[in-house]
Order: structure tokens, then sequence, then C-alpha cells
């Protein structure tokens, strides 16, 4: 027990670090996370005590699993369903075009031009067709943009987006058997009824005993992810989906949904970016930087050229476009949940997960740098916001995941 205790202060003890280097440079906690891991893996290896930080203690793998867990719910339950019918048009088109644009790209480049197999190749264009919900959400708050239509219509695109992701890698890489047919039919159920449920709990039990909506969450994503691995796919994959169908429920409590974004962020999702990041092999980037550099160029290039003309049929000005653009060509949060559920399934090498995290970690940075210092469309901005300076908050995902 007391080597638990000591790894886990250890992991909480480098999350600290990254929240409070996130603070000061203005990025997102999930990006320092994983890039504190990817340093504490190349010390340990450097002074051969690789092993020492625990990354494959079952204990850890499982903490690590809920947090993706619970951070895929959580993306799925901020999207505001009343944005999706209103703009449906927007944001099913810019949303299916952000995902296959680089999907078909991605995979090319992995298949003809790197020589990866088929299989690595359709993995390596599910992780890097992702936009990071995390990252567009940090931003869409801190601008003040959530409360526009344009941001609104931003985060739209940007679910249906990611549901592609979800979709796509259900459907490439589950194994489909009889095991796949329980699992569908088993959360089709679960999700028909959820809704219901979580009302009558609500009303009944609500204020009366203690966190029972969380707990009531909490097994249903438990629950349909132990099935979802029984089945041969993956747990995050009905996270999503149970979110999407709690949405409105969710956001009609914003202080509960708040406290489970606390639980997520404050003490599950760290160790799993952190041990996203210690997967990553240094020298292999090193040794290859032309590698990344066309994956990166891969997603970058086909995501601005595959959506900058669609997003003129909606956004006149140029500003307005490019903005657009830019922030559905970042990545992060999905896409090191799709290269890890590669790696752990032997779909890619060591070497071509740490080019996938690399280049998702890229993504989620420099798009949103160009985007808030070249393209910020400053006359869409909240009035207060164009008066005040930006202050600081708790912003769940976009801090912390």
């Amino acid at each position: 027990m007391e080597h638990i205790f000591t790894i886990a202060a250890l992991w909480l003890g480098s999350a600290v670090i990254s929240a409070v280097v996130a603070y000061h440079l203005r990025v997102s906690i999930a990006l320092i996370e994983i890039c504190v891991g990817v340093l504490a893996a190349a010390v340990a290896g450097y002074l051969g005590k690789a092993d020492a930080l625990g990354s494959n203690l079952e204990w850890l793998r499982f903490l690590a699993a809920s947090g993706a867990v619970l951070l895929t719910f959580l993306a799925g339950a901020e999207l505001e369903p009343a944005v999706i019918r209103k703009k449906l048009k927007e944001v099913t088109v810019v949303g299916l075009v952000g995902f296959f644009a680089p999907f078909l790209v991605c995979a090319a480049i992995a298949r003809y031009i790197l020589d990866w197999n088929l299989q690595a190749s359709l993995l390596c264009g599910v992780a890097l067709s992702t936009t990071s919900m995390a990252v567009v959400y940090a931003v869409m708050l801190e601008t003040g943009f959530n409360k526009t239509d344009f941001g609104k219509g931003i985060l739209g695109a940007c679910f249906i987006n990611d549901l592609g992701t979800v979709i796509a890698l259900g459907l490439l890489f589950a194994p489909f058997t009889y095991k796949t047919v329980i699992f569908i039919a088993v959360t089709s159920f679960v999700l028909a009824i959820l809704p219901f449920t979580s009302r009558w709990l609500t009303r009944i039990y609500a204020h009366r005993t203690g966190a029972i909506r969380t707990k009531l969450v909490i097994l249903v994503l438990f629950g349909l992810g132990a099935l979802s691995l029984w089945s041969g796919s993956e747990a995050v994959l009905p996270a999503y989906l149970v979110g999407m169908v709690l949405a409105e429920f969710s956001n009609g409590d914003t202080f509960w949904i708040r406290r489970l974004r606390t639980l997520t962020v404050g003490f599950l999702t760290p160790f799993y970016f952190l041990r996203a990041g210690t997967f990553v092999s240094l020298p292999a980037l090193v040794s290859a930087p032309v590698v990344f550099l066309l994956l990166l160029g891969g997603k970058v290039i086909s995501k601005i050229f595959g959506l900058y003309p669609i997003i003129g049929q909606f956004r006149r000005r140029r500003d307005e476009r490019w903005y657009y653009t830019l922030m559905m060509s970042t990545g992060l949060t999905f896409g090191t949940i799709s290269a890890l559920y590669g790696f752990s399934h032997n779909i890619v090498t060591q070497e071509q997960y740490s080019f996938l995290v690399a280049v998702v970690i890229t993504s989620a940075v420099v798009p949103t740098l160009i985007a808030g210092l070249a393209f910020l469309p400053r006359h869409l901005l909240p009035k207060i916001q164009k008066q005040e300076e930006s202050v600081p908050r708790e912003n769940g995902l976009g801090e912390e995941g």
C-alpha cells in the first residue's frame, strides 16, 4: 500500500506542476500533462528507471481509463441540443468535412508514403481526424464566444467531427460478432430509458441522498464500458453517446455538471494524460522528423483546404472563416484516446504511436495560437469581453481537459 500511495503522490505532484505551468502559459492543462509525461518518461529512461513510473500498473491503468471515460462523457454532455437543431446544416457539413478530409489524407500518407500497414494507416487517419473539443471549448469560454451563435456553431461542428471519430474507431477496429450485437442492443436500450430514469431519480432523490445522479452516471458509464470491452471495442465509445443523451439534462443543472467535472479533471484525467505522455518515444521523433512533419502537414493542410471553402458558405468575413477553420484544425483529447487505443491493442507500434501523439499535441497548439493572434473576429466578441480583460476561471474541459 505504501508503494501505491508513493506512485500516486508522484503522479499527482506532476499534475500540480502541469496545472501551474498551464495557467501561466494560458494553454490546455491536458497538453501540459502529456508533455510532462513525455519528459518524465525520458528522464526515467535515461536513468535506467523506466518502470519506476508505474505506467502499466493495473490500478493506475484503471484510473487513467476512468478519466478517459468520464472526460468523453463530459464532452458529449457539453453539447447544446438547441444549437444542433438551429444550425443543423452548418454543423453537419463542417463537422463531416472536418472528419473525412484529414482521415482520408492522413491514412493515405501513412499507407502509401510511410508504408505503414493497413490497420495502422486507418488508425492514423482516425487519430488525426479529430477536432479538440477540450481546446476549442477552452478558447470559447476565454473569449466569451460560447455565448454567441458564432461560437456555438464551432462547438456544434466539433461535436459532429468527434462523433465521426468515435463511430469510425468502433466500426474499423471492433470485431463484429454476436457480442457486438448484444452490446449494441443493450446500449440502445439503456440510452432510450436513461433520460427518463435520470429525471425520475433527480425528482425524487437528488436532494435527499448523497450524489445519486453522479453514482448513476458512473454506473452506466462503467457498465456499458465493461460491455464494450467484452465485445472487443473500447470503453470510451458508449460514453460519448451517454453524454449526448444526457446533454439537455446536464445543461439544466450546471452545479451538478461542475461537480462531476471537478471530480474528473481534478483527480482522474491527470492519470490519463500523463500516462499517455509516458509512452511517447523522444528518440523515435528525433530520428525521423520527416515522418512527423508529413503527418502534421497532412492533418492541418487537409483540414484547411477542406474546411475553408465550406465555412465560406456560412461565414463571409475573412477573419471569421480563418478563425473557424483553425479552431477546427486543432486536436488533442480524442486524438490521444485513439492513438492510445491503437497502441494498447498492438495496432500501431510505440514509434508510430509517438508520431501520432506528437502531431496531436502540435495541432493543439499551433492553429490555436495563429487563430488567436492573427484572425480573432473581435467584432463578434461580447460587449463585456471587449471592455474588460479576460479573467482566469475554472472552465472544466477547457482548462483541465
